[in-house]
C-alpha cells in the first residue's frame, strides 16, 4: 500500500473521530493501531516467541493468606471497576447486560451494588455508549448508599478490509462503529479524568472486573499482597480445563515477561499447541488488580496506554453474511500485564471464575447449585459435593433469555444434586422439577411437551417420540 495512501486513510479515520467527539487520546491510541495494521501487523504470536509459565513462579491465592490483615487496612484505599458496557446480545438482550435479573429477584448491577456497600467500598463503572444511559436511571433508582462513579469506554471505527479505508454503511451507521475491547479502559480512565480523581481522593488500588462475573469480589489476601510487596499489576489466573481450550492464556516473552496470548492472536497453524492445557497451563480470568499510581507512571511515561492489537475479521452488519467485510481494532486489557516491572500472576479457585455468558450459564446461577452467602458472594451450595454442573440446552429453544424464561416460567428445577442436564428439543418445565445424577430429555415429537411438576428425575433419559 502506499505511503500517500495510508496517510489519507488516517486523515480519514482522524476526521471521523473528531466528528464523532472523541478525545484526542483516543484518537492517536486508535491511530498507533491503525499504523501497525497498514504496516502488515496482524497482532499474531507465535509458539516461538513465547514459553509456558511454570507451576513454580504462580502463588495460589490460599497461600497468600498472611496478607489478608494488610488487605484489610487497604480497603478505604480501594477501588472496584466493573466493565459495564456489554448488552449481553448473545442472549438475545437488547438493553445493559447488568441489568438482568439473576438470582433471587437482584440484578447484576443490585448484587455488586449491595456487596460493595457491604464491604464500605469505592466503585466505579466503565459504561458503554450502549449502556450508560439505562445504568445511570438504574443507579438513581437503588435504594442503598454506595459512592458510584461512572466513565465512559470510547468508540473505534471499523476498517474496510479490502482497502483498511473507512467502513460505511448507510443501512446503519451505528455498525461502522465498534466496542474496542476491555483493553480501552487505561485510555478511557484517562480521558475521562476518573484516573486523577481516584488518586485525588486518595484511591491507590483498583480491582477490575466483569460485570457478569458473579464469582469475581474483593479478597482482602491479593489486595494486601500487592499492597504489601509493592507490586503494580496482578493477574487472576486459573487452571485451564477442556471447556477452557479457547481461552486466553498466560505465557512469558523471551524476555522473561508474563503475556497473555488470546486465541485471535494465535497463528491459525498453532491452534493444537494453543489448546494443550498441559502446555499452557493457565488462563486469564478477566479481573485484575491495579496500583494506580504505577497506572499513572506509565501514561506521564508513554503519553498513552499502548496494547497489542486483536485484529478481528467480521461483516459490518454481522447478521448480514452479504455485507462488506471489515477488521475491528481491539485490545485485551489483560495484555497490559506485559507493560509493568513487576507484574505477577496468582492462581485462584474456580469459585472467582462464575461468568454468565449465555443462557446455560444463567440458569446454573439461578438454580440451587449455588447461594448466596452472608457479604453476597455467589457460593457453590453446601449440599452440592459433584463439582461445576454440565449444562447442555437446545439452543433453538433455549438460546435467548426469552426463551428460557418462557419454557421455566420461574421453575427452576432443583439442580443442587444433578452433574449433568441435556435438555434437547421443545421442553417446558413445570414446578418442583428435581434432577439428580445425569439426566438426558430429548424431544423428538415436533411440538411442546411439558414435564409435570414435581417430577423425579435421576439419572436417566426421557425421551418423547
Amino acid at each position: 500500500m502506499k505511503q500517500e495512501s495510508r496517510k489519507d486513510y488516517l486523515g480519514a479515520f482522524q476526521e471521523k473521530m473528531r466528528r464523532h467527539g472523541l478525545p484526542e487520546v483516543a484518537i492517536e491510541t486508535f491511530g498507533h493501531y491503525y499504523s501497525q495494521v497498514v504496516a502488515g501487523a496482524t497482532g499474531l504470536i507465535s509458539d516461538k516467541d513465547i514459553d509456558p509459565v511454570e507451576e513454580r513462579d504462580i502463588p495460589r491465592l490460599q497461600q497468600l493468606a498472611a496478607y489478608a490483615g494488610r488487605g484489610r487496612r487497604e480497603i478505604g484505599r480501594t477501588v472496584m471497576v466493573v466493565l459495564n458496557g456489554g448488552l449481553g446480545t448473545s442472549m438475545g438482550l437488547t438493553c445493559a447486560k447488568s441489568l438482568l435479573e439473576v438470582k433471587d429477584g437482584l440484578t447484576f448491577l443490585e448484587i455488586i451494588l449491595r456487596r460493595a456497600q457491604r464491604l464500605n467500598l469505592r466503585l466505579a463503572l466503565m459504561n458503554s455508549f450502549n449502556t450508560h444511559a439505562a445504568t445511570r436511571e438504574a443507579l438513581a433508582a437503588f435504594d442503598g448508599q454506595v459512592e458510584v462513579d461512572c466513565f465512559l469506554q470510547h468508540k473505534f471505527p471499523k476498517l474496510l478490509q479490502a482497502d483498511l479505508s473507512p467502513a460505511s454503511w448507510p443501512p446503519n451507521r451505528h455498525l461502522e462503529w465498534n466496542p474496542p475491547g476491555h483493553g480501552d479502559i487505561f485510555t478511557a480512565l484517562q480521558t475521562s479524568g476518573m484516573l486523577s480523581k481516584l488518586l485525588g481522593d486518595g484511591i491507590r488500588y483498583a480491582l477490575v472486573i466483569n460485570a457478569d462475573n458473579l464469582g469475581a469480589t474483593l479478597d482482602e489476601s491479593l489486595l494486601g499482597y500487592m499492597a504489601a510487596e509493592k507490586i503494580p499489576f496482578i493477574m487472576e489466573v486459573a487452571r485451564r480445563t477442556p471447556a477452557d481450550m479457547k481461552g486466553g492464556h498466560l505465557a512469558r516473552s523471551k524476555d522473561g515477561r508474563l503475556l497473555l496470548r488470546e486465541i485471535a492472536q494465535c497463528p491459525r497453524e498453532e491452534r493444537s499447541a494453543f489448546q494443550d492445557i498441559s502446555l499452557y497451563r493457565y488462563f486469564n480470568t478477566n479481573s485484575l488488580w491495579i496500583d494506580l499510581e504505577a497506572l499513572r507512571e506509565l501514561v506521564e511515561r508513554q503519553g498513552a496506554v499502548h496494547l497489542p492489537i486483536i485484529l478481528n475479521p467480521k461483516h459490518i452488519d454481522p447478521r448480514d453474511p452479504g455485507s462488506p467485510r471489515v477488521y475491528q481494532l481491539e485490545t485485551a486489557m489483560g495484555s497490559a500485564i506485559a507493560l509493568f516491572d513487576g507484574a505477577r500472576a496468582v492462581e485462584v479457585p474456580e469459585s472467582r471464575f462464575l461468568p454468565v455468558k449465555k443462557c446455560p450459564d444463567l440458569l446454573a446461577v439461578r438454580s440451587d447449585c449455588y447461594v448466596f452467602d452472608s457479604d453476597l458472594r455467589l457460593v457453590t451450595n453446601p449440599e452440592r459435593n459433584l463439582g461445576r454442573i454440565r449444562i447442555c440446552l437446545d439452543d433453538r429453544y433455549y438460546g435467548k433469555i426469552d426463551d428460557l424464561e418462557a419454557r421455566f416460567q420461574g421453575a427452576v428445577p432443583s439442580l443442587v444434586h444433578c452433574r449433568r442436564l441435556t435438555v434437547k428439543g421443545n421442553v417446558y418445565f413445570r414446578p418442583q422439577v428435581v434432577c439428580r445424577g445425569a439426566v438426558h430429555i430429548e424431544n423428538k415429537t415436533g411440538r411442546p411437551v411439558y414435564l409435570e411438576p414435581g417430577r423425579p428425575l435421576e439419572d436417566e433419559k426421557v425421551v418423547f417420540d
